[in-house]
């Protein structure tokens, strides 16, 4: 096999792993309605168990987030798939509250070593001159897992075929695979471990000359993934009492469909300025939270999708110009730490928005709850729009 080819192959290896692993953190998405008929999960416990995974994903970020620059790569992301395999195992086990929390944590802890780890690998893999297109299979594999786990499950779910085990099944059968996908990957950090860079927890910060950056990236970033959150813990919910549909697919497909135009909006945005995708990202957060508001006003199933498409391209917009900005501000040397720090915002903002909707939702209903949290994101990406504004008024009078 010719060198060109053999590192497109390891590359392809290592993406597949990459989703193969996020694939198991959205399973059980569409399945939260099954959940709730077995368990009678109130609104406020199923946003739990859903932040549950939040709680692994921000552990592991903060625990171990550079272990892969210590140890290496491979050796990481096998204890995420281990991770991964052992949150499919609890999954398989009789349904009960303390399982789906167990499960959700350890699928939280796979996420979290696979972020910064896999991204590395499929980075390096790449020849000199590829590193825009290595990006872009980083992301793809990363949200297209995220996609991929609600549309498997809901398919199966809609098939009736024990839904609330198969995909487990199926999700432990690839990461089998993805065992394999490493071991064809292979290694990319060299040299002795003794001289490389020191392993220690991620202590979050954020140095001054990065913070003019760090605000409307965090502030734009927050907003955008409280509603990926949302469609991720209470969307089943949202479609099922509010919309009157309930089939299992639709809340799969319909999740899959903000994770898939996430992808699209980082794609689309890649060749830009993050000085100019931003404020962009930030219009089209408000024109989503609007399409969402007018959606459950008026029971409307096309508004509500084209909110998720409009939501999800402008949160995936603003993710990849948001972190790239914030890298290009900071100081080489502390340029990982900044970046996780930025994640660890991110996850915060996926977890606790939803757990205050289902909070909301079980004491004023779920569409004032719903309601609710599109406003908070609407005024944070108006506040972003805000900073990003002001900052550049400030440029232009200084030039």
């Amino acid at each position: 096999m010719s060198h060109e080819h053999a590192w497109r192959w390891r590359l392809a290896a290592a993406a597949f792993a990459f989703w193969a692993t996020m694939l198991g953190t959205t399973l059980p998405t569409p399945l939260y309605g099954l959940y709730t008929q077995r368990l009678g999960l109130s609104a406020l416990l199923q946003t739990t168990v859903f932040a549950a995974y939040a709680v692994g994903v921000i552990a592991a970020l903060v625990v171990a987030g550079q272990a892969s620059d210590r140890f290496g790569r491979r050796p990481v992301l096998a204890v995420g798939l281990g991770f991964a395999a052992a949150s499919a195992v609890v999954f398989l086990l009789p349904a009960s509250v303390p399982g789906l929390l167990t499960g959700r944590v350890l699928s939280g802890i796979s996420a979290g070593l696979f972020t910064g780890a896999a991204t590395a690998l499929v980075s390096e893999l790449a020849p000199q001159g590829s590193a825009r297109a290595a990006s872009l299979v980083a992301t793809a594999a990363n949200i297209g897992g995220l996609g991929s786990g609600p549309l498997l499950a809901g398919v199966v779910a809609q098939l009736g075929w024990a839904p609330l085990v198969l995909p487990y099944a199926l999700h432990l059968a690839l990461l089998v695979l993805a065992a394999g996908a490493l071991a064809v990957a292979g290694e990319t950090v060299a040299g002795p471990v003794e001289q490389r860079p020191p392993w220690r927890p991620l202590r979050p910060a954020v140095p001054s000359q990065a913070r003019a950056a760090f605000l409307p990236a965090a502030v734009s970033g927050f907003a955008g993934f409280a509603c990926l959150g949302l469609y991720s813990a209470a969307e089943p919910r949202v479609l099922g009492q509010l919309l009157g549909i309930g089939a299992p697919l639709a809340a799969g497909a319909v999740a899959a469909l903000i994770f898939a135009a996430s992808v699209g909006g980082q794609a689309a945005t890649a060749r830009l300025a993050p000085a100019r995708v931003l404020p962009a990202g930030c219009v089209a957060l408000l024109v989503g939270t609007a399409l969402l508001a007018a959606s459950l006003e008026l029971v409307s199933l096309p508004l509500l999708l084209l909110a998720t498409v409009v939501l999800g391209g402008a949160q995936g917009a603003c993710f990849r110009a948001g972190v790239a900005e914030v890298g290009a501000a900071s100081p080489p040397q502390r340029r990982a730490e900044v970046v996780s720090t930025l994640f660890v915002v991110f996850y915060v903002a996926i977890s606790v928005p939803v757990v205050g909707v289902g909070a909301l939702a079980d004491a004023a209903g779920l569409r004032v709850a719903v309601l609710a949290l599109a406003g908070l994101a609407g005024a944070l990406a108006a506040a972003a729009l805000a900073v990003l504004l002001l900052r550049r008024r400030s440029t232009a009078t200084r030039g």
